[in-house]
């Protein structure tokens, strides 16, 4: 209960008040142990008020393993720790007026995982002493998964589910810096699938489109490290950048990629290259200065390309500076 010169009539009164509440919420005294622990608290939580009031096992309802929610923060003054424990904050000039933060909780005995808006403020009588410790609770999850959805389709081709040309040119330019700092390879295959306009043609556009998603998925397990990243350049083009991959390794991805379209083994048989669907990659790999631009890597690799098509497609090519060469060629 609420103590000092609260009256017991008041006490009872903001007790039932939290209570009924429809908003979750649950109270700590100064020592930490839980007071109050609502029904919007309960039903959010799935764990009832007698198995945490007068304890510290709060954090039992929204974790797996022991770890401080806000009010404990804010009993114990460790307002220090809250870039560590929460994603996002909202921490006021006077940290005694209330606290705001936003988290994922597992909450174990719900067996759900929910994105909760924290709001925490301390309570006070009447000589300035702390006596207890108010968190309310606000399940966002709806709204978190809408806007990562949004995010992630921001960043996505629509057809394909690969990366799209924004995250593509964004993770350029960041590997790019990267390697003129370190003095670092970088590898760009860009890749055309061949004859894809006969394919079309040929088998119609919704059969164009169960292709390019094929050919995705193919580019896409070729990327396999973190650091990789295959993205659907436009049309029938990809991409895949190597940080950090030397010439020998960039031969190895490329070969690997067309070998993969190949065996997929997609009928196409109005291809002047093979019988079924295959790509041709142009590869730029190198360790660039500070006066190489993305744009610049994107043009190697498309010249690169460009040689590809013109020795006969379903082959990879690299870019040499000052002439350009078929440094690699795989026919399948």
């Amino acid at each position: 209960m609420l103590k000092n010169n609260i009256s017991e009539v008041e006490q009872m009164f903001a007790v039932r008040l939290m209570q009924h509440l429809v908003v979750p919420t649950f109270v700590l005294d100064p020592d930490g142990c839980v007071m109050i622990w609502n029904k919007a608290c309960e039903r959010l939580t799935n764990v009832k008020a007698e198995e945490v009031i007068g304890t510290r096992d709060h954090w039992k309802a929204f974790y797996e393993k022991p770890r401080a929610c806000l009010a404990d923060l804010v009993v114990s003054g460790r307002m220090d720790e809250i870039d560590r424990l929460y994603a996002a904050h909202s921490v006021r000039e006077d940290v005694f007026i209330g606290v705001r933060a936003e988290n994922w909780a597992v909450m174990p005995r719900a067996s759900k995982r929910c994105y909760l808006a924290i709001n925490c403020g301390p309570i006070y009588d009447e000589a300035g002493e702390m006596i207890a410790v108010v968190e309310t609770l606000r399940d966002m999850t709806e709204q978190k998964q809408a806007e990562e959805a949004l995010k992630s389709l921001a960043h996505k081709d629509g057809l394909t589910g690969l990366p799209n040309r924004r995250s593509f040119d964004i993770s350029l330019e960041a590997d790019l810096l990267h390697a003129q700092r370190k003095k670092e390879y970088l590898t760009l295959l860009l890749c055309d699938v061949d004859h894809f306009k006969q394919y079309n043609d040929t088998y119609g556009h919704q059969a164009g489109d169960d292709c390019l998603k094929r050919v995705a998925q193919a580019v896409g397990q070729q990327a396999l490290r973190p650091t990789d990243l295959a993205a659907r350049y436009g049309g029938e083009e990809f991409v895949v950048i190597l940080p950090s991959s030397s010439p020998e390794g960039a031969e190895r991805v490329a070969t690997r990629l067309c070998q993969a379209i190949y065996d997929l083994n997609d009928e196409h048989k109005t291809s002047l290259s093979a019988d079924r669907v295959t790509i041709s990659v142009g590869v730029a790999c190198i360790i660039p200065d500070e006066m190489i631009r993305p744009t610049d890597m994107i043009e190697m690799a498309d010249e690169a390309l460009y040689a590809a098509k013109q020795n006969g497609r379903n082959q990879v090519c690299f870019y040499e500076s000052p002439k350009l060469e078929m440094a690699v060629k795989t026919s399948l």
